[in-house]
């Protein structure tokens, strides 16, 4: 009796488990929706704004901007900030693990080759993961990870455009956890001060493709009324294709235009980090509670068909038990 009584326990002790995964599996579901939402939006409008300065510094050169400037040559002699960009909370398969070991990793080297560096830390499972290696944080933060607001992270981006600006800082390292389609993300590392990916032709081969389909479809249209792409429109013949330089005449000047953009790319590049680290959480946390509410599923299946056997074997031995006793009377 003893036994059925435990596999009985430890089946209801599951199946209560199982609840909480299964609601866990829901609301990282619903959650994944809206965040995924967001960071498409952010990615659009992140292409448009690289895509725009890229022309500018392309087009009109030379052209210089602070946050465009790598200062000091010399390794030994700069200062580095390291941002981690964790969860707050755990059950979520190996997210956290993976960005830690990189992280972890790129700051030994940092701390190697560089004269100052400076951690800093966003999400609670993160700092607890520095403090339990005895590495030192120098700044935390616990209010960014779960539903990042472009609000909040201009705050962040802000103190950092200041303390690259004032030679404070000479680069601005984040890591994170990269999303790009719901079977693929993976945690990586990347530079943004100074801003030197954000101004590369990869970023803006998705905008180059819908501006060249529109100009060819500009160009089709005029052959339609019987006009030709080239002398009717100037606009279309001054924007070409990748590769050739493009024509723009600016007022103000390039350099006022982009003293506001570069900035505004580095923010957005900046918040599309934290959106694509909130997106994979979630689809890390959906699929670790998945796979525990399987595990549930066949764990409950087991331990019903145990306990059965269990207690249909306590039932026999309690009947010829009876029948025993009976004979026992009898004779």
């Amino acid at each position: 009796m003893a036994k059925s009584r435990a596999l009985d326990k430890r089946r209801k002790s599951v199946k209560s488990i199982r609840k909480i995964t299964r609601t866990m599996e829901l609301v990282a579901t619903a959650q994944f929706k809206k965040s995924m939402e967001k960071a498409v939006a952010a990615d659009a409008y992140t292409k448009r704004l690289t895509g725009l300065v890229h022309d500018i510094t392309e087009s009109h050169e030379p052209l210089s901007h602070p946050l465009l400037v790598e200062r000091k040559q010399d390794r030994s002699q700069k200062d580095v900030t390291l941002l981690v960009l964790s969860a707050n909370r755990g059950m979520c398969g190996g997210f956290n693990a993976g960005v830690m070991r990189l992280a972890a990793n790129r700051l030994k080297s940092f701390q190697r080759d560089y004269a100052g560096v400076t951690l800093e830390v966003s999400g609670k499972r993160g700092i607890a993961a520095f403090k339990f290696r005895g590495m030192q944080i120098d700044q935390s933060y616990t209010h960014l990870q779960d539903k990042p607001t472009l609000t909040q992270v201009e705050e962040l981006a802000d103190r950092h455009l200041e303390l690259f600006i004032t030679d404070k800082i000479d680069r601005l390292d984040i890591c994170y956890t990269k999303f790009e389609s719901m079977t693929k993300q993976y945690a990586v590392i990347e530079t943004l001060l100074p801003i030197t990916e954000l101004t590369a032709e990869g970023d803006v081969n998705a905008v180059q493709d819908e501006l060249d389909v529109d100009l060819r479809k500009a160009a089709q249209m005029k052959k339609a009324d019987g006009l030709t792409a080239d002398g009717t429109d100037k606009g279309a013949a001054g924007l070409k294709g990748r590769g050739s330089s493009a024509l723009f005449e600016f007022v103000p000047s390039p350099d006022s235009i982009l003293e506001d953009l570069i900035p505004r790319a580095f923010k957005a590049k900046l918040f599309k980090c934290f959106l694509d680290s909130a997106v994979s959480e979630q689809i890390a946390r959906m699929t670790a509670m998945k796979a525990a509410t399987d595990n549930a599923d066949s764990m409950i299946s087991l331990l019903t068909t145990a306990y059965n056997r269990a207690r249909q074997s306590q039932i026999t031995s309690e009947i010829l038990e009876i029948i025993s006793g009976a004979d026992a009377l009898a004779n």
